[in-house]
């Protein structure tokens, strides 16, 4: 026997609300053209791009200057097959190099290298000028106070679906 079709239609989207809608649209369009400005600074200046300098911030950042590759790609929210790829490059240009992770010789770690944290500290002083001037200086410290809180409501609840 065939199932009745329920008499109550599917929800339709909600969709945004003129506010929401301009709010969403500056977001994408301003965050998008914000990274795009910060990846050309640091390649005009230091010949890095935003992704290999977050790669070598957290590295440097890590006790012993290394991180397992899957601790990495959740700091830098990429695929392990992406980071893969471009600690693959990264170590070609002598900023990284892999190792077997020793705890338990499965993993693989990615060290920063003398090369990598010379690159690191040629390049930063251009990019906070950078992140200065198009975006915390444009900012009132309560816009930045709201900002962070927001970003970190929305990385805790993405990543709790995960």
């Amino acid at each position: 026997m065939a199932e009745e079709p329920s008499s109550r239609p599917a929800p339709g989207p909600r969709w945004l609300s003129s506010a929401q809608q301009r709010a969403w649209r500056a977001y994408m369009d301003g965050h998008q053209r914000l990274m795009s400005e910060l990846n050309r600074q640091l390649q005009r200046d230091s010949d890095l791009t935003l992704p290999e300098y977050r790669i070598l911030v957290l590295l440097s950042e890590s006790p012993d200057l290394s991180l397992r590759m899957s601790d990495l790609a959740d700091g830098v929210l990429s695929s392990r097959s992406r980071l893969t790829h471009q600690i693959r490059r990264m170590e070609a240009l002598g900023m990284v190099r892999r190792t077997s992770a020793e705890e338990d010789g499965r993993g693989v770690r990615a060290h920063l290298t003398e090369e990598g944290q010379r690159r690191l500290h040629t390049a930063a002083p251009g990019h906070v000028t950078a992140v200065r001037r198009d975006f915390v200086d444009l900012l009132t410290p309560e816009q930045l106070t709201v900002i962070g809180e927001v970003f970190e409501l929305i990385d805790k609840e993405l990543n709790n679906r995960q």
